[in-house]
């Protein structure tokens, strides 16, 4: 735990839609908590390997099938530039770029992932960006004054891409089958779930709010 605080971990997929719903979530529970605990975030590799990455249209129905019970329940929108790459169906989907792109952020603003996390999801599921693109991540870093060259060379090395792979692990080792999850991590072998699954703010809340109480007694 960074600085003896509690800490948040939140295990999340950039192609995750549920996830983009539940941006919005994790960045207010920093805003209101970030001086009670460190926050990290972790890619689990929701979509790596042969047999499930490809091309958008292998799984274009199933994500039309969801797309409205997402809006409906995050109150998010999906917007014009993703609807047209799930119509044309040919954009790559891999987790594995977008996942190095936040391990080399978190190198960086190693309590910030939350809001990476947040743009890479924004740039794909509004603007329809392609994370597989090394260019894509250039206009995302800008604001956070990080250099484009090193950041390009640290996203196509092989050290952040066994950071990511070490991500991938501790998902797998933290039993996440499903994104997002969420835990408060109060010790070396102490994690206490507060999501599984989307869950609006309120929700965390108390549950956030119950793991402090146990922790106390």
């Amino acid at each position: 735990m960074a600085n003896g605080k509690l800490e948040v971990i939140y295990v999340y997929d950039a192609l995750c839609g549920w996830c983009y719903g539940f941006s919005g979530v994790m960045r207010k529970l920093y805003e209101e908590h970030k001086d009670d605990f460190s926050f990290e975030v972790i890619s689990g590799g929701m979509i790596l390997g042969g047999e499930r990455e490809g091309p958008i249209s292998n799984s274009s129905d199933l994500i039309k099938s969801h797309l409205p019970n997402v809006e409906a329940t995050t109150g998010i929108q999906f917007g014009a530039g993703f609807l047209k790459v799930l119509e044309e169906g040919t954009q790559f989907q891999s987790s594995e770029k977008p996942a190095i792109a936040l391990s080399v952020f978190k190198s960086i603003y190693p309590d910030k992932g939350v809001f990476f996390a947040a743009d890479l999801q924004e740039a794909k599921y509004n603007s329809g960006a392609d994370l597989g693109a090394d260019e894509t991540y250039l206009t995302l870093i800008d604001k956070y004054n990080i250099d484009r060259d090193e950041f390009l060379e640290k996203l196509n090395s092989e050290t952040f891409k066994q950071a990511a792979y070490y991500d991938f692990a501790l998902a797998k080792q933290l039993q996440v089958t499903g994104y997002p999850a969420a835990f408060i991590k109060a010790g070396e072998r102490n994690f206490h779930m507060i999501a599984k699954g989307y869950a609006d703010f309120e929700t965390i809340k108390l549950r956030v709010e119950n793991v402090l109480k146990q922790l106390q007694e």
